[in-house]
């Protein structure tokens, strides 16, 4: 079963999950993972007023915002989970992860399709927001508090309002979901380089 996954892929992606037990109880992220399963299954039956409003109690209880429409694939976990939103009509496929204060939001009152699509192996770090009909594709990577508004290519990595893709150079780096490196900061790197250039300036000027 999907939630049986969810629980257990829990222990490979938070290091303080000691048990099932507590997982289920204490964890909102899977506690509202639990609700949408639920739910989906109700929107698939056409039972779409129930599916609303259980979906609303799960918001009320756990602080994640779900619709029943959306559609997740296996594996899914949201860290800590706290304000994470996810639309009608995103699509999130195998093995992804979202933390605290995501939004997968739309651009448009318009109705079809106006909420992104998430490949499988998709990390977004906390507080950023995918808006629109977009398609994040497979193994990206948005930092922190990112705001991202165009298509993301596979095994990408994004940061940054608006968001901008690092460069090959700095993706052999690895990722931080908090938008925070130990071994490369592109602003401290430019706020050096200018440093350094206006040294230089100095030094010839004497």
């Amino acid at each position: 079963m999907k939630f049986i996954e969810d629980i257990q892929i829990v222990f490979e992606r938070d290091p303080s999950a000691r048990n099932a037990f507590e997982i289920i109880t204490c964890y909102s992220g899977v506690q509202a993972m639990l609700f949408y399963r639920l739910t989906h299954w109700l929107w698939l039956l056409k039972f779409k007023w129930l599916a609303r409003f259980i979906s609303m109690l799960s918001c009320w209880l756990t602080g994640v915002e779900i619709h029943p429409a959306a559609k997740i694939g296996r594996r899914f976990f949201i860290d800590h989970g706290m304000g994470v939103v996810i639309g009608e009509t995103a699509e999130i496929g195998d093995d992804c992860t979202l933390y605290h204060g995501v939004t997968l939001g739309g651009t448009t009152w318009e109705k079809g399709k106006r909420h992104p699509t998430l490949g499988d192996n998709v990390v977004i770090g906390a507080g950023a927001k995918v808006l629109g009909p977009i398609t994040i594709e497979n193994g990206a990577r948005i930092g922190s508090n990112a705001v991202v508004v165009r298509d993301v290519l596979k095994n990408e990595t994004v940061i940054g309002v608006p968001g901008r893709v690092l460069s090959d150079k700095s993706e052999h780096l690895g990722f931080d979901a908090y938008g925070v490196s130990n071994d490369n900061d592109p602003n401290a790197d430019a706020i050096k380089s200018i440093l350094e250039r206006l040294e230089k300036m100095e030094t010839k000027s004497k």
